[in-house]
């Protein structure tokens, strides 16, 4: 099948174009949510189980461009972390989101560029992490990302025992995870473009 552009909308392209980053601007914590339906967050948690995830968060780059803040996360703390911030220049958040570049690490507790204010704040120790970029309407927009937790604090110091450690994550997990966020990418994209042509207005 090959489907090419109808010339009658070629004129509306540029418009079309500027009226989504106008949009994509103001798309923030607060209204990510709306963007997707409880289907699509069921598959996403879907996703965080399968590659053995405590837990998986989205966060979006805010408006000032300086942090990163969590809008889902589909933990028990969800609710309490919704809005939560992290600068951009601390941490491997931050790091994944300058490079572009997917991070898997076990026993991420002991890198120093790990921030540990969310842990120190919920008494966790994050064990494993993986972090992808997280696109949509063809920019970086923030990243995504998965952890295994012990539910206890433990300083960077201090060595979690064999049998406390969860099982870890592989590079194929990574794989899974960016495979995700791809999907989530068109998804949200298309989401977007229902509205703007009014099929399906939020």
């Amino acid at each position: 099948m090959n489907l090419l552009p109808n010339k009658r909308f070629l004129d509306l392209h540029a418009t079309l174009i500027d009226h989504l980053a106008k949009i994509a601007r103001l798309v923030d914590y607060r209204n990510f949510p709306s963007l997707c339906d409880a289907g699509i967050f069921r598959w996403l948690n879907g996703v965080f189980a399968s590659v053995g995830a405590t837990e998986g968060s989205i966060w979006l780059l805010d408006q000032e461009k300086e942090h990163l803040v969590i809008a889902y996360n589909s933990g028990p703390n969800a609710e309490k972390l919704l809005g939560f911030k992290q600068p951009l220049s601390r941490g491997l958040l931050g790091t994944v989101f300058a490079t572009e570049q997917g991070l898997v690490e076990n026993k991420v507790y002991q890198n120093a560029q790990h921030d540990h204010q969310l842990n120190r704040m919920l008494r966790q120790t994050t064990y494993a992490m993986i972090v992808v970029p997280f696109y949509f309407l063809n920019e970086r927009r923030g990243v995504i990302s998965c952890v295994q937790l012990v539910d206890i604090f433990m300083e960077p110091s201090e060595a979690i025992s064999a049998e406390m450690n969860p099982s870890g994550f592989t590079g194929n997990d990574v794989t899974v995870l960016k495979d995700a966020a791809a999907i989530l990418r068109e998804l949200v994209d298309f989401r977007l473009l229902q509205t703007t042509v009014g099929w399906n207005p939020l």
